[in-house]
């Protein structure tokens, strides 16, 4: 039996799965509780975020997001995959900033629009 915090609400229920009995789960207060704490022992897996330089806008770094979750152990060697990445303003929110990171097919994508200064 394993125990987990929920962290698809902010309601935090405390879940426990049993890996035993087809990885059944007790203590959510909804659905998607019970499918977390399935995944999470499965395959577990995060939505990365994190910052590049940015040059000629008004803020030095942009922020930005993966835009599906990635499995939870490439999390550190996708963040590796932003370093050197200069964007050049103006930036779109959505914009694609590297490409199936880690071969995932997940994107890192822009989440502010930046103008050029």
């Amino acid at each position: 039996m394993t125990e987990l915090i929920c962290i698809v609400c902010p309601r935090g229920c405390h879940l426990k799965v049993d890996e035993e009995n087809g990885f059944s789960v007790t203590g959510n207060s909804c659905p998607r509780g019970a499918e977390y704490g399935r995944a999470e022992l499965t395959n577990p897996t995060r939505v990365v975020t994190s910052t590049v330089r940015v040059e000629g806008a008004l803020h030095p770094r942009c922020p930005v997001k993966t835009n599906v979750p990635i499995p939870k152990k490439l999390v550190f060697e996708a963040v590796r995959a932003l370093n050197g990445v200069c964007l050049e303003a103006p930036i779109a929110a959505g914009q694609i900033v590297v490409k199936n990171v880690c071969g995932t097919g997940a994107d890192f994508i822009a989440t502010r629009n930046l103008e050029r200064r």
